[in-house]
């Protein structure tokens, strides 16, 4: 069996024929942070709320979405919310496009992880700090955020950066459900070229990925040192 040596250069000229798709696993990673972020600031709020029923709803949510693997969630949504829109609702999902089935599943995750993250930051202010500027005049709810949010968001960056930056590489799953985004435009040209260069095209996607992540620490250590200065 013949064997090819490895060949470098074509790792930075398969960048360019990479890149394009970058914005497809970006757009969803994006989306899917705003959305379970909205989605952990619920699940916190009901976890915090001191009633029952949501506490216990919320903390069950949690655990369960913690304890389920992201390609399980993920072939989950893909294939049983169309059928189950079909049987229960009667509407049809077959048509809608893959990119919202991965932001239905990441969304869920998402949520369920950074849930914790937003209580465990809030509940590390000190309550004094609340019921001063209660005290002084301010209202319950200016008070939250002028005085509370601030030190929250401070204490939540660096684990909602984790949470985001395994975001990004979780999503990078959204080629088995056939979504063409950065790893499966890799996988695309491999196939297309008969396994060639495979550890190449690989290696090129995970540079992508690397430059990426590099950004996403410099923003949030730049955004936190903003929020620590304001504080």
């Amino acid at each position: 069996m013949d064997t090819r040596p490895f060949s470098p250069d074509v790792i930075l000229t398969s960048i360019p024929a990479l890149l394009p798709y970058l914005e497809v696993t970006l757009m969803v990673g994006l989306i899917s942070v705003v959305t379970g972020s909205a989605f952990g600031l619920l699940l916190a709020w009901a976890r915090l709320s001191g009633n029952r029923i949501l506490s216990s709803l919320a903390e069950g949510y949690t655990y369960i979405i913690r304890c389920t693997p992201s390609i399980v969630l993920l072939f989950i949504v893909f294939y049983g919310l169309p059928v189950f829109a079909r049987d229960a609702l009667g509407i049809d999902l077959d048509n809608l496009s893959r990119a919202i089935f991965v932001i239905i599943t990441f969304t869920l995750l998402f949520g369920g992880f950074v849930s914790e993250v937003f209580r465990s930051a809030y509940l590390a202010v000190p309550k004094g700090q609340y019921e001063a500027a209660v005290t002084i005049g301010l209202s319950p709810w200016k008070a939250f955020l002028t005085v509370v949010m601030p030190q929250a968001a401070v204490i939540a960056l660096p684990n909602f950066e984790n949470s985001v930056i395994n975001l990004l590489k979780e999503s990078a799953l959204a080629y088995t459900i056939g979504l063409i985004d950065l790893l499966g435009r890799t996988n695309l040209i491999i196939s297309q070229n008969y396994g060639a260069y495979g550890i190449e095209l690989y290696a090129a996607c995970m540079l992508i990925y690397w430059m990426v992540n590099i950004l996403l620490e410099r923003t949030f250590l730049f955004a936190e040192k903003r929020l620590s200065h304001r504080e």
